[in-house]
């Protein structure tokens, strides 16, 4: 038997080149034969040789296919590694796409936790709600949390009279108000003071904008309003703070307004 002719030390077998590579013979034959990556040279013998060049250039059209890049993607974006400057573009131009794809799988990842994080506070499958906070996830709405404590009525109450940027506008008006009569509590102020009044009628005029003037909705948000527990725990402690503050301003304020609300019903 012949020995097998020796491998000059600059060239490496498609063996070689692809164990350093952690490939397959298989994979180097199909990109040979498709243009993607060819050997540098033959031995005698007819074996492919490759360099460490073609080394580089296989990492790189391994890490692209990685990156989720099609063969034919592959093939349009590789460019010539003649010079340093060509060497550095490509490892930028892969450095900045490994850095997308990394915060990419980041926000994923973290939408995938907050997801989590609220379905175990529900108790229930409710797949409505699930494609409501992906919904508000994917749109990078942090007033996400909230969706979770609405039930049926509020929750289609919400879809039937709120746009993406009616909803999150009111739920703005809403965390302004709160910090604010958290302030006027530590200001000093008292619910029957003109400041006091002020606020509460914003309160109030929040209230309407909400239920769009149905009153059947006020129950509802009593019981939103009531148990804490599964909210946030900034806008939780914020909002304990102001309920007692905003209950005795409102009370004053609708006293004054000539409007009495009975068992959760208005009357005027």
């Amino acid at each position: 038997m012949k020995s097998k002719e020796p491998i000059p030390s600059e060239f490496m077998t498609v063996g070689e080149l692809a164990k350093r590579l952690g490939t397959t013979v298989r994979t180097l034959q199909y990109y040979d034969r498709e243009g993607l990556l060819k050997p540098s040279t033959q031995s005698e013998g007819g074996r492919r040789l490759y360099t460490n060049k073609d080394m580089v250039k296989l990492h790189q059209i391994l890490s692209m296919k990685f990156l989720g890049f099609s063969l034919m993607d592959i093939k349009n974006n590789l460019i010539s590694l003649d010079t340093p400057q060509q060497v550095t573009k490509v490892l930028s131009e892969q450095a900045q796409i490994i850095k997308d794809k990394i915060a990419n799988l980041t926000e994923a990842l973290s939408a995938i936790e907050a997801l989590q994080g609220e379905v175990k506070q529900m108790h229930i499958v409710n797949f409505d709600k699930y494609a409501d906070i992906i919904k508000l996830l994917q749109l990078k709405n942090e007033n996400y949390w909230v969706v979770k404590l609405f039930d049926d009525k509020l929750m289609t109450h919400i879809r039937n009279n709120f746009t993406e940027d009616s909803g999150k506008a009111l739920f703005k008006k809403w965390q302004n108000l709160c910090n604010e009569t958290v302030q006027l509590k530590l200001d000093g102020e008292t619910p029957e003071s003109d400041k006091g009044q002020e606020i509460a009628k914003e309160w109030w005029d929040m209230v309407m904008e909400f239920t769009g003037g149905d009153m059947s909705m006020l129950p509802e948000l009593e019981k939103f309003n009531q148990d804490k527990k599964d909210w946030d725990n900034q806008w939780s402690e914020k909002q304990a703070i102001a309920d007692e503050f905003i209950g005795k301003a409102l009370h004053v304020y609708l006293q004054n307004q000539g409007v009495v609300i009975s068992n959760m019903e208005v009357v005027e």
